[in-house]
């Protein structure tokens, strides 16, 4: 997926460029909408921040179904974890939500 997205761009300058094209453009391609926030501790780790994920609007913003979100969360985190890997990046990627719909996204990337 992520190949096929990259083609007919031009190569990524560094690992945020990389981040960059994951929140814009892949993340619009999947989602319909850009992520609403990156941040990075210019370390080796980002947050990607969605303040209304699209797999978690359609449940409830009541309490009883947070217990439920991260199982929604899982297939995104291996979504964009196999798609940096594809670019070459290893990485772990966890999810965390703490008022639905909005969720972050926590990307650590693994230096060789």
């Amino acid at each position: 997926l992520f190949l096929r997205f990259t083609k007919d761009t031009a190569r990524f300058k560094d690992e945020l460029d990389i981040m960059k094209f994951v929140c814009k453009d892949f993340w619009t391609t999947v989602f319909k909408k850009q992520i609403d926030n990156l941040r990075t501790n210019h370390q080796g780790i980002y947050v990607l921040q969605d303040n209304k994920f699209r797999l978690l609007t359609q449940m409830s913003a009541g309490k009883q179904y947070l217990e439920h979100a991260p199982k929604y969360l899982a297939f995104t985190c291996g979504l964009i974890r196999g798609g940096l890997s594809n670019l070459g990046i290893k990485s772990i990627v966890t999810a965390e939500v703490s008022s639905m719909p909005a969720c972050k996204f926590q990307v650590m990337i693994q230096k060789m």
